[in-house]
C-alpha cells in the first residue's frame, strides 16, 4: 500500500488541509469504529473497559512524547493547543501588569488565553519579514519587565520557522511554544522549551479534540486548571488533594475512548522518511506556483505550509478548488491561500492544485 492509499480521502482529493485537520487513515477510522461498536454492544462500563482506556492513555502519552523527543512523564494529555496554553497561562498566574512578548503572526489559540489573562502584550512585528529577521524583531521587544516569551514554532500564516530555542538561550526567559504547525510535520525536540503544545488532529492525523502539552518542569508549575485524572488522591471532607506525579497532573479530562483508539492507531502508522518527503514536496510546490505566476509569500526552506496571494476572492477560490478535487484553505482577512503539504501527497497532487488554480 502506498502512503497516500492509507487515507480514503486521497482517493478523491488532493488533500492540503493538515494545517487545520489532517486526513484520517483507514487504520484510524477502523480503530475508532471498532471501539464504538464495542461500546454500543457492551456499554461504556466495567473494570476491563476503564483499565484498557487508562492503559491506552499511557501508551498514547509515550507515543506523543516520542514525537517531540521528550520523556513521557513530562507530557500532559489535553484536547487542543489552546487548552495547553490555558494550562500554562493559568498555572503561571499571569495577570494584569505582567509583560509577555509575542508576535503579530500568532493564532488566536495562543493570543486569546494571553489576552484574557490581562497581561501587557508586547507584539513583535514579524509577519512578512524575512525569516532571518525574526530573531531580532522578537528580542528587541523584550524588556527588563518581560516575564515570558510566547510564540509559535511555525507560523500558521506562511510556514516561517520561528527561532524560539535561540530566543530562550539569548534572553534566559521562559518560552511557551505553540507547536500546532510543527509537531507531526517536522522533526521536533521540545525539551529546550518550557512549555510546548501539540495539536494531534493536524499533522499527526489524529481524531478531533486530541492534543498534548510538554512541560519542562511539571512540579514547578502549580496545577490550577485541574481535571479528575490529574489527582492521585483526594479527601472530600478535608477539601484536599494530591496531584499525580509529573505532567500527568495536568491531564485536563477524559479523552473519548474511541478518540484515544484512533489516535493510537494514527501514531503507530507513521512511516519513516515522512518529514523529508514533506519538505521536498513543499519546495516542489513552491517552484510550480512561482512558475505559474503566483505571488508566493512563504520563503524558501521553511516548514510545510505554503502560502500565496489569491488573485481574486480567496473564499470563492477555495470553493472552486474543492469542486475541482483540491482541499486547502484561505486565511480570512489576509488575502492568502494556504496549502499544507504532507507526506501523503505526491507530485500528481501538486500538479492538480496548480492546474485547478489556472482554471
Amino acid at each position: 500500500m502506498s502512503w497516500r492509499d492509507r487515507f480514503p480521502v486521497c482517493a478523491r482529493y488532493a488533500y492540503f488541509n493538515a494545517g487545520t485537520f489532517g486526513p484520517l487513515s483507514h487504520r484510524t477510522l477502523d480503530a475508532m469504529a471498532a471501539l464504538r461498536v464495542r461500546e454500543g454492544e457492551h456499554g461504556r462500563a466495567g473494570a476491563q473497559y476503564f483499565e484498557e482506556m487508562l492503559a491506552r492513555r499511557d501508551r498514547v502519552r509515550a507515543l506523543l512524547a516520542a514525537q517531540v523527543a521528550a520523556p513521557p512523564e513530562r507530557l500532559a494529555l489535553t484536547d487542543s493547543t489552546t487548552q495547553g496554553i490555558h494550562v500554562a497561562v493559568i498555572g503561571l498566574g499571569l495577570r494584569e501588569g505582567d509583560e509577555v512578548v509575542t508576535t503579530d503572526a500568532e493564532h488566536f489559540g495562543l493570543i486569546g488565553p494571553l489576552a484574557a489573562s490581562g497581561v501587557s502584550l508586547r507584539v513583535a512585528p514579524v509577519n512578512g519579514v524575512p525569516a532571518d529577521a525574526v530573531f531580532d524583531a522578537v528580542r528587541d521587544a523584550v524588556t527588563p519587565k518581560t516575564r515570558l516569551i510566547a510564540l509559535s514554532a511555525v507560523s500558521w500564516i506562511d510556514g516561517t520557522i520561528f527561532p524560539w530555542r535561540e530566543l530562550r538561550e539569548a534572553t534566559r526567559l521562559p518560552v511557551l511554544v505553540d507547536g500546532a504547525q510543527a509537531a507531526g510535520a517536522m522533526a521536533v525536540d521540545a525539551t529546550a522549551a518550557d512549555w510546548y503544545t501539540i495539536s494531534c488532529q493536524k499533522w499527526l492525523c489524529g481524531p478531533d479534540a486530541t492534543g498534548a502539552l510538554y512541560i519542562r518542569d511539571p512540579e514547578a508549575l502549580p496545577p490550577r486548571l485541574v481535571g479528575y485524572l490529574g489527582a492521585a488522591s483526594y479527601d472530600l471532607k478535608a477539601g484536599t488533594w494530591e496531584p499525580r506525579p509529573g505532567a500527568a497532573r495536568f491531564d485536563t479530562g477524559f479523552t473519548p475512548a474511541s478518540s484515544l483508539a484512533g489516535l493510537e492507531a494514527a501514531l503507530t502508522d507513521l512511516p519513516e522518511g515522512r518529514f523529508g518527503r514533506s519538505r521536498e514536496l513543499s519546495e516542489r510546490l513552491r517552484e510550480l506556483l512561482v512558475d505559474a505566476g503566483e505571488d508566493v509569500v512563504t520563503q524558501p526552506d521553511q516548514a510545510t505550509l505554503m502560502s500565496w496571494r489569491g488573485r481574486n476572492d480567496t473564499a470563492a477560490t477555495v470553493r472552486a478548488l474543492y469542486d475541482a478535487g483540491v482541499m486547502l484553505r484561505e486565511l480570512p482577512g489576509t488575502g492568502l491561500l494556504r496549502a499544507s503539504v504532507g507526506w501523503w501527497n505526491d507530485e500528481s497532487d501538486l500538479e492538480r492544485l496548480v492546474s485547478a488554480l489556472r482554471g
